[in-house]
């Protein structure tokens, strides 16, 4: 029988022994630490199906931890902060965090949250067995989260490679600005939310100052986007 094993990162020692109460008595295995630097050595060198990741912690914070984790690993992560201010999200967010809530929290939406990103990746690792996309001289790797215009790297957030990398997978399609939400910020389409407007526009300069024609990345009104 296969058992979950997620890794626990929280410094503060009442909570992080709640949580996993929490957890093994919903059935995962947890494996518990106190701060940054052991926190990236064990995710580093242990294979977890998820990551529990607090924002503050001792000897290294918990942003720095996971943008060292993404260069190697595309673990899921969910971040834990006392903020709940929106841009502390989207500071997460944007240095490669699945998810992310802010204390205090109700246990069963945290439960719940767990539960929907693991079923999102074990569906996404089953499904996407391709490992690299190339078109033209533009190249994708997902195992190394690396992108290259004609063999020459060029530098990425993690936001930014995967709506790349939702795009360029379904060349000549239109994708939906919600489902483009949902794959690569992990949240609904809110009415006036142009975040995915702002990475694409990014994504394009990037290409374009590379070399690669940017403008393939088209936008499609009122529907979505889509990769010529």
């Amino acid at each position: 029988m296969f058992i979950t094993k997620i890794l626990l990162i929280e410094d503060d020692t009442t909570l992080n022994y709640y949580l996993s109460d929490l957890l093994k008595s919903s059935g995962y295995l947890v494996e518990q630490c106190f701060d940054g630097i052991n926190g990236l050595a064990l995710a580093q060198t242990q294979q977890h199906q998820l990551i529990l990741l607090d924002k503050m912690l001792p000897k290294l914070d918990g942003v720095s931890l996971l943008k060292t984790l993404r260069e190697t690993s595309q673990q899921p992560v969910i971040m834990i902060s006392a903020k709940g201010a929106e841009e502390e999200r989207i500071i997460g967010l944007t240095h490669g965090a699945d998810d992310y809530i802010a204390k205090p929290f109700n246990s069963q939406e945290l439960l719940l949250r767990i539960e929907g990103l693991l079923r999102r990746s074990q569906a996404h690792t089953q499904v996407n067995k391709q490992i690299e996309i190339s078109i033209d001289g533009l190249t994708l790797n997902s195992a190394k989260q690396k992108i290259s215009v004609n063999n020459q790297n060029v530098e990425f957030t993690t936001i930014q490679f995967k709506l790349l990398w939702e795009l360029m997978s379904q060349p000549n399609k239109t994708v939906s600005k919600a489902d483009l939400y949902q794959a690569v910020l992990n949240k609904k389409l809110g009415a006036y939310d142009r975040s995915l407007d702002m990475h694409l526009s990014r994504v394009r300069r990037k290409l374009n100052e590379a070399n690669w024609l940017g403008e393939r990345l088209q936008t499609v009104h009122g529907k979505g986007y889509c990769f010529k």
